[in-house]
């Protein structure tokens, strides 16, 4: 028999929440860290209870108090969930950064946010180029003998415990800065009422039970993996996997060792899975692909209207063994997932739920469900909060509007950045999309990315680069011309798609990409036609959510290159 449910809405804060969580679930494993092959660490709830309640009591009588902001800068680690735990429980504020900025961006965030207390990373501390101006600073995994300066051992805790201090749902739970964050720091104020309602709506349409074991690989400082990897997890006895290497064979590795049921990636990573099946099926013999193309057809026909997971993987075992044998959701987010992507996937019986969220509304605003399944949006809106659709043209494509529980109380220290997006009510995402007939939210990019043709047509470019998915490229961007190489008059504007494909030839891109480049590009409406492309070598910068930076990959172009880099097209 599966255990009930916890009732979020008997809660006023995480911490109570949490609290309940660990002591309902104290037998059961909580965290699993591997480095490369070798099991690290296991901790237990009861094990989490006790070490968090020590951390606690340590903040606590250092001076920490309800309100009070603890920073944290950890990697993903079974640290960093405990250090959250405890921060909740003394009632204080987290304030969780990114552990993959620069140092210096780290030091910056740290300024804006002026913590009372930092805990830390060893590894981490020890790039920093300045020691933090932060009251307390505690460093985890620090070698013995090593000199801290100033700073204190996480790991020499004391005896004792805390229990959670007293919050209401309007009281502030975190600071999370948003990750398009760049030279204007944009913390994002989130209320404990704001997590609770975002969690119930999220286990009302994919609840995890005891034994469902979630795999961390995005930052836990990011919105998704923090209710998804952390929050929702822990309230529901399942366990959450850490695995300190990330590389591919590691993490297949992690995916069988640990039967992982569940895991949030961003498109890149459900790119790379899918090139490791491909890679697997070209291996195979003749009549090994032709099974295996009969049966998942089987498959898709036999999951039309839900997943059926067992069926699935009795029908398609080799697949589901490459993945562990028992992953049942894949959360996938952060960025454009490619529709033909997830469909394929869930023809294979592994399904990608794709949503869309933003930092300014706690994590997730819509999500598509299973029942069925559908990859051509990214959802309807969860429970208790409302979209609209801002001056929409003939389309019905107008910048996303968003209301509801969820959302921030505003940005830190910023009243005229917060007037900006959030008004009466409704937070102004920048983002463009339309909603159609059954409420489902379609997006097709950013308002201030909108290209104006000559003729007076808007272009939105990932919309654009959509139609060159499957090109044979590993990044692909779309450009005007004008935005890289500013010109007096935005007179015959023209596009062009940045390509970084898997090999750069001694000419530059093959002319074999080329040519199926100009094909995709016959099939596309004039005004969107592209006129040529160009090569570029280096990955394209993205943020931790691996959404593209646009701008700085146009800065660095633009830097590097002239309009004489671009490859023409053919005009046919």
């Amino acid at each position: 028999m599966r255990p009930v449910p916890m009732d979020v809405s008997g809660h006023t804060s995480l911490g109570s929440l949490l609290d309940e969580a660990l002591l309902r679930h104290l037998s059961r494993t909580a965290l699993i860290e591997a480095n490369r092959r070798r099991e690290a660490s296991r901790w237990s709830f009861a094990e989490v209870d006790r070490v968090a309640g020590q951390v606690a009591a340590r903040l606590w009588a250092s001076g920490i108090r309800p309100g009070d902001r603890i920073a944290i800068l950890m990697s993903n680690q079974p640290r960093w969930l405990v250090t959250a735990v405890a921060v909740f429980r003394c009632g204080a504020v987290l304030v969780p950064l990114d552990f993959k900025l620069t140092p210096p961006e780290q030091l910056a965030l740290l300024q804006h946010a002026s913590p009372a207390a930092l805990m830390i990373e060893h590894g981490l501390f020890r790039l920093l180029p300045t020691p933090p101006e932060v009251p307390r600073v505690w460093v985890s995994e620090a070698p013995e003998g090593v000199d801290l300066g100033g700073a204190e051992r996480w790991d020499a805790l004391p005896e004792g415990t805390l229990q959670p201090q007293p919050r209401q749902r309007d009281d502030l739970a975190t600071i999370v800065y948003s990750s398009g964050t760049g030279g204007r720091a944009k913390g994002c104020m989130l209320s404990h009422g704001a997590y609770l309602t975002q969690l119930q709506g999220l286990l009302e349409r994919f609840p995890m039970v005891p034994g469902d074991r979630y795999l961390s690989v995005l930052p836990t400082n990011h919105a998704i993996d923090f209710m998804v990897g952390f929050v929702g997890p822990f309230c529901c006895g399942a366990t959450v996997v850490h695995q300190r290497t990330l590389r591919p064979e590691l993490l297949r590795w992690t995916l069988r060792r640990y039967r992982i049921t569940h895991m949030a990636v961003v498109p890149m990573l459900l790119s790379a899975f899918q090139r490791a099946l491909d890679e697997a099926r070209e291996a195979a013999t003749p009549w090994r692909r032709d099974a295996l193309s009969l049966l998942t057809s089987l498959n898709a026909r036999l999951t039309s209207r839900q997943p059926r997971p067992e069926l699935s993987r009795l029908l398609l075992k080799p697949v589901h063994d490459r993945f562990g044998g028992r992953l049942r959701l894949l959360f996938c987010g952060g960025a454009f997932t490619e529709r033909a992507l997830a469909e394929g996937f869930y023809r294979l019986g592994l399904p990608v739920v794709i949503g869309y969220g933003l930092s300014e509304a706690c994590t997730v605003v819509t999500v598509n469900g299973l029942s069925p399944f559908r990859a051509d949006s990214v959802g309807s809106p969860l429970s208790g909060t409302e979209l609209r659709i801002d001056a929409p043209d003939r389309d019905g494509v107008g910048e996303v509007l968003v209301r509801g529980p969820t959302l921030m109380d505003g940005y830190l220290d910023d009243p005229e950045l917060t007037a900006e997006v959030l008004r009466d009510g409704w937070l102004y995402t920048g983002d463009l999309g339309w909603i159609d007939a059954s409420g489902h939210l379609h997006l097709v990019g950013r308002r201030k990315d909108v290209i104006v043709t000559a003729g007076g047509k808007n272009v939105y470019p990932e919309d654009v680069e959509h139609a060159f998915v499957g090109v044979g490229a590993e990044e692909i961007a779309v450009f005007a011309a004008n935005t890289l190489w500013p010109q007096r008059s935005m007179v015959d504007e023209e596009l062009v798609v940045v390509i970084r494909p898997s090999q750069l030839d001694a000419g530059g891109l093959a002319e074999a990409l080329v040519q199926e480049v100009g094909a995709h590009n016959r099939s596309l409406p004039g005004h969107k036609r592209i006129c040529g492309l160009l090569p570029w070598g280096d990955p394209f910068p993205r943020t931790a959510s691996m959404k593209l930076k646009r701008r700085e990959l146009a800065r660095q172009i633009a830097q590097r290159l002239d309009r004489g880099a671009v490859i023409r097209l053919s005009p046919g």
